[in-house]
């Protein structure tokens, strides 16, 4: 059911690879809600996805951007405001790769070239964002950021290695452009913890299948869906938020705050 929460807004959505990324489910649940956007990503990812699909759905207009250059990105922000008829409401910047995960290097053996695109890619690409549309003064007062992260920024998941670092950098940014960018145009800045998710990115990290389970099984509510991690952030989007701002959102069924569930301790047998 929609209830006009984005009606006559205008976003920018990043990182739609196909219907089970999280940023498609926002992208169809922006639409229902009212919202115009483009969709955009590294013109890499759109070669292996399948976003013209959503675009054709969603009547949107595809901008590829590569997120670590600052001359995509402003050409990124200009756009939007052209074919969206003004300012943006609404940013989702839902990009991550680590190319040490996908090139099998252990944590204690990284390859620190690699690290640094992990960095730059993941977590630095955030603070770009919303640098070059605070220098074009591109998004409008009372505007919304959202970035989607993961609760490896707080807790050690041995297999998500390198990933942890750049999801702390991601938080920390948040809480720092949060700042200056409330003060210059009161704009929201905040990240969303999800659940670990069924998406291409996520079933790549080794042993996921098995972590889904044991998260599931510790989670009061078990994990959030992507459908409802997209509810989630529309709500961010919405004017219902306005003065939420500069906060790790945790959105994981209680698993974060939960320290050992009735199910996992049924499965250990201490003598």
């Amino acid at each position: 059911m929609a209830y006009g929460l984005l009606q006559g807004k205008r976003g920018i959505i990043s990182g739609a690879l196909n219907d089970s990324s999280i940023a498609w489910k926002i992208a169809q649940r922006a639409k229902e809600e009212g919202a115009t956007f483009t969709l955009t990503n590294a013109p890499i990812a759109m070669r292996m996805g399948e976003i013209k699909k959503l675009a054709e759905e969603c009547n949107a207009e595809i901008i590829p951007a590569d997120a670590t250059s600052n001359e995509d990105l402003e050409k990124l922000f200009t756009q939007s405001q052209e074919i969206l008829g003004g300012k943006i409401d609404f940013v989702l910047h839902s990009i991550g790769m680590s190319p040490n995960i996908r090139k099998g290097r252990a944590y204690t053996d990284l390859n620190y070239e690699w690290f640094k695109q992990t960095l730059d890619i993941s977590a630095l690409s955030f603070h770009r964002m919303m640098q070059t549309a605070y220098k074009l003064d591109a998004i409008n007062e009372w505007g919304s950021v959202v970035g989607l992260t993961y609760m490896a920024a707080q807790r050690t998941f041995p297999f998500y290695t390198d990933m942890a670092e750049a999801k702390a950098m991601l938080e920390s940014i948040a809480r720092s452009f949060g700042y200056h960018y409330g003060k210059y145009r009161k704009v929201r800045v905040n990240t969303v913890s999800q659940s670990p998710t069924q998406t291409t990115a996520g079933s790549g990290i080794g042993g996921f299948d098995k972590f889904f389970g044991y998260a599931d099984a510790i989670a009061p509510l078990g994990n959030a869906t992507a459908d409802q991690c997209a509810d989630y952030c529309i709500t961010l989007f919405s004017d219902y938020t306005r003065m939420v701002t500069m906060q790790n959102l945790f959105h994981d069924g209680g698993f974060s705050m939960t320290g050992v569930s009735a199910e996992i301790m049924d499965l250990v047998n201490v003598k």
